[in-house]
């Protein structure tokens, strides 16, 4: 017969799992219901040679007055509304995973990031941000003088 150290936190590791498992599931739903709720919607930044994207994902809006693009000291605001018309009563209604109501996400920009040419898109629940890049800043090199 083996012998097996004992691991003091090895019941943890079974709990942090079970703990997961409930976060990851259905608990989101259980209050999707609720209008004053706060969704973060994902999103994704990625740089190109002259700008910086931030793509956000927002299925469900209808008008442009419902969403918010904001820049105040180098970070940038999305917020807004969902709107979701229902047509089902809620006694009818026997499962509500579909996220409305308000939400906001921010993010800091980087340093070169120049907040005054901004535009953005929407198409097919996706709204992207184009940041251009500030040539101002651009990086040089010092040389050193060795005595």
């Amino acid at each position: 017969m083996a012998l097996i150290p004992y691991d003091p936190f090895r019941h943890l590791e079974s709990i942090r799992r079970d703990m997961n498992r409930f976060f990851t599931s259905d608990f989101p739903s259980l209050f999707a219901h609720m209008d004053e709720q706060h969704w973060m919607p994902r999103m994704d930044m990625h740089e190109t040679a002259n700008e910086y994207v931030v793509s956000c994902d927002l299925p469900g809006l209808e008008r442009k007055e419902d969403v918010h693009i904001d820049v105040n000291n180098n970070m940038l605001t999305i917020s807004g509304t969902i709107q979701r018309h229902h047509d089902v009563k809620e006694e009818q209604m026997h499962r509500r995973e579909r996220f409305f109501g308000r939400f906001q996400r921010s993010i800091a920009l980087p340093a070169d990031a120049a907040t005054e040419n901004i535009r953005a898109t929407y198409k097919n629940g996706v709204l992207d941000i184009h940041i251009p890049k500030t040539t101002a800043g651009t990086k040089k090199r010092v040389d050193i003088e060795f005595h």
